[in-house]
Order: structure tokens, then sequence, then C-alpha cells
């Protein structure tokens, strides 16, 4: 077993490796711009096909270093906003802003920048399935990084550590339950410290013991790296224990409230309420717009 000292020494070097291979300085846009903000989603129009719009006109401002929750029931555009800053699509209207700079769907060389900064735990995992454990954490320092066998091997374990997931590294990923893969999913997030980790449903299938782990090791990767996350969840309870601020999205596409984890707690607003609540009876429907059901049954005269 490496020393200590010479692990930390083997992940420095690998940190200032990272460094040396900065993405090309690309034009930026007016100083207008709030720096305090590495992420600006400005006015954004967005819908996969003409019928339906997912987002509408939405605002939002994720600030360098935080912890922001992106909060709401299902369809109302949160995975499609995470889409959008990492350039999957193009909005329709408005832009979406990183570090200054507009993101540009055409512009490959700029997404393969961002995209270097960006670490992304998927809502499903989106596991390699022929890969085993450590290979698919090892999967991004392999494809960004030019380390030896021996430093990936120091960083992958030091990975799945921080997951309580060291000791199934050898695994297939048919041989590990739900809750193991969405963790495992996290530790390749942070594979490579972004500054940026973007979190689509990060308690999905977890135990209770899990969740208070995942929740606590994004607090603890966020402060200690200085990394800016975004966290999309239905978890309002766990959100609210770590996030520094929220966005409330709804049905439509729109943002009906944010502000920090406590504000939104005292809020008398019914939308803003019955969904911190749960409850089951208030403005938000439970049911997808729709004609009547007996229309549908063709039993209206």
């Amino acid at each position: 077993m490496l020393h200590a000292q010479t692990v930390s020494g083997k992940v420095r070097a690998a940190k200032l490796l990272f460094r040396l291979q900065p993405p090309a300085p690309l034009t930026r846009l007016d100083a207008g711009l709030n720096s305090d903000n590495l992420i600006q989603i400005d006015h954004v129009t967005f819908g996969y096909d003409a019928s339906r719009t997912i987002l509408n006109d939405v605002s939002l401002q994720f600030a360098r270093g935080k912890v922001t929750a992106i909060l709401g029931g299902s369809g109302c555009g949160k995975t499609t906003l995470l889409r959008l800053i990492g350039g999957v699509y193009r909005p329709q209207q408005g832009r979406v802003i990183f570090d200054g700079e507009e993101v540009d769907t055409r512009n490959r060389e700029q997404l393969y920048a961002i995209r270097r900064r960006l670490g992304m735990l998927f809502q499903f995992g989106a596991l390699f399935t022929d890969l085993s454990v450590y290979e698919n954490v090892a999967f991004p320092l392999r494809e960004h990084m030019d380390l030896s066998e021996s430093m990936i091997r120091d960083i992958v374990l030091m990975k799945l550590n921080a997951v309580g997931l060291r000791g199934a590294a050898q695994l297939r990923i048919a041989e590990v339950s739900g809750g193991m893969a969405r963790r495992i999913a996290l530790a390749r997030a942070v594979a490579l410290d972004p500054e940026v980790i973007m979190y689509d449903e990060p308690f999905a299938g977890l135990d209770p013991i899990s969740m208070g782990v995942t929740a606590n090791l994004i607090r603890r990767l966020n402060d200690t790296t200085g990394a800016t996350s975004l966290m999309v969840s239905h978890d309002v309870q766990e959100c609210f224990a770590i996030a520094d601020y929220a966005y409330l999205m709804m049905p439509g596409g729109v943002v009906v409230a944010h502000g920090k984890p406590e504000e939104l707690n005292q809020s008398t607003d019914p939308q803003v309420r019955q969904f911190i609540r749960g409850e089951p009876d208030g403005p938000i429907k439970f049911h997808y717009p729709a004609p009547p059901f007996a229309e549908a049954l063709g039993l209206q005269p």
C-alpha cells in the first residue's frame, strides 16, 4: 500500500497536469453579466417539438461555488435545463451563458472545452454495463488525461472509497444494486474534480442511510473543491438540508419561486406550500392535461 503522502503527491500531480491542458480561450460576452454567477439561463424558451413548450421564458442564475437545487414535478423541464447547459440542445429563444460565454451548439471546439469542465450524474446512471465498477470510474481519466496506471488506480480507489464502494471495485455492473449503481455513477462524475457538477436526481433509488451519506458527500465535495453544484431532484428536504439556493419549477416550464431554503419553507404561496409539503390537494394537478375521461371513452352525447 502506498504511503498517504505519496498518494497525495500523485493527486496533486494529476490536478497539475489537468491545469496544464486548458481549453482554448473564447470570445467573452458583454461585461454586464454578473461575474459571481458561473452559469446563467437568460430568458430561455425551448421545446422538443412545435406542439409542446418545455421551458417558457426561464431565467436562472447559478452562483460560483454554491449548491443550487432545481425542484419541481416530473415534466417541468428540470433535466432539459441540464441538457441545455451541456450544449446537447440549442434554445429556441434566449441564451445559456457559461462563465461569460454563450453556449453555441454549433461550435464543437467550445462544447468540448465546456464539457471538460463539467461532471454529470445522469438520472439513470448511464454506466457501461460491459465494464467493471473500477473501469467505469477510470473511464473519464483514461479519456481526458495522460496518467500512469498507478495514478489512475489511486484516484479511482479514492473516489470509490468516498462513496463507500472501494470493496466493490472489481464487480460487474450487473452484480450491483440500483442504489450502488447510483453511487458508482457519482464517483465517475467527480473523477476529474470538475468545476461544475450537475446531479440529475442524485437521491433516487437510495436507502435512507445512503441518501444521507450522498447528500453530505455532495456538500463536502462542493466546499472542499470550490465546485459549483446543480441538483435536480424531487427530494425537497434532502435538497434543502444542503442547498444554498433553490428554484421551484412548475408544469409549463416556468419558475414560480426561488430563494434560500429557509425562505421557501416560510412561503405562503399555495403552489410552493403544496409542493414542499407534498399535499395531494392544491393548485398543482396530479393529472397531465387531457380531455374529459368520459369524452375519451366516447360516453358523452
